[in-house]
């Protein structure tokens, strides 16, 4: 049998098609540069198996294709996070304040929140929530006096205050007075002391929340008739705060009251010094 030889110059356009063409015959030397196009691409025909390790990068990701679905569990470390996201990579280089964040598991449901540092002393329950110390007044005489001469409690405006975190807190003082008294004759004299809260409402009388009683101190004082000398006594007794009920997380002040009285009815004028208070708030 001859072979007739059929040259491409003897073939008209597209005049060859896939009948005529055994199967599995062309193979990719016959392919000219980028003449597979993706409308030559069957649907899902590109498979895993026919790319390269490393081919695909981001560039040819679209916004949004990569979901929690195609991560694989505990792949995302803190490496891959910014400094400036949840790392705890940098400290924070000062003190804990109470505007600071903290995140928190809400009801350990999976729901993670933001709580301020504030908002952690007040869960914290019998424990010390804050300490103060306080003054009012000073030690010499000369400074913030408070001349008492009733027998009934007064007001000797020396205050101490503190800001509770929590308003179901408890206040806790301990401290003393300075105090003393000018007379002009051998005598005794009883004094008797109240710390108040201050209740600023019109018509209210302060609060008393530790007790004061006469017979605090005693104070005794001689007259030196002979030089005519008048004698300065002083001193000084503890004095004791315990507030559970001033329901607020406003400044809450405390004021010094006093009462004095001359066994032997001389006259008299008392001293006052300074009220020194540690204070400390006590979670509930």
């Amino acid at each position: 049998m001859s072979i007739i030889k059929v040259k491409t110059g003897g073939i008209t356009a597209d005049a060859i098609t896939d009948a005529l063409i055994a199967d599995d015959v062309v193979g990719t030397e016959h392919l000219t540069a980028n003449e597979v196009d993706t409308t030559a691409l069957g649907a899902d025909a590109v498979t895993g198996a026919q790319l390269a390790d490393n081919a695909v990068n981001s560039e040819h990701y679209t916004d949004g294709s990569v979901d929690t679905a195609h991560i694989a569990d505990a792949q995302i470390t803190t490496a891959k996070l910014s400094t400036a996201v949840f790392t705890g990579a940098t400290d924070i280089g000062a003190a804990i304040a109470d505007a600071d964040l903290f995140l928190i598991d809400d009801g350990a449901g999976g729901t993670i929140r933001k709580t301020t540092a504030s908002r952690l002393k007040t869960y914290a329950t019998g424990k010390v929530l804050q300490y103060k110390k306080v003054q009012s007044g000073a030690w010499d005489a000369a400074s913030g006096n408070w001349n008492i001469t009733s027998s009934t409690l007064t007001n000797t405006g020396q205050t101490v205050s503190i800001t509770p975190v929590a308003a179901d807190s408890t206040i806790v003082g301990n401290g003393f007075i300075t105090y003393g008294a000018d007379v002009s004759s051998t005598t005794h004299f009883q004094f008797g002391f109240s710390l108040r809260r201050d209740d600023a409402s019109p018509g209210n009388d302060d609060t008393e929340v530790t007790g004061g009683t006469p017979n605090t101190s005693f104070l005794d004082s001689e007259f030196n008739s002979s030089q005519q000398t008048r004698y300065d006594v002083y001193r000084i007794t503890p004095i004791h705060l315990y507030d559970t009920s001033f329901d607020t997380t406003n400044e809450v002040t405390y004021r010094l009251y006093a009462k004095s009285t001359g066994v032997s009815g001389q006259g008299h004028q008392n001293r006052g010094g300074m009220l020194f208070l540690h204070l400390w708030e006590i979670g509930a």
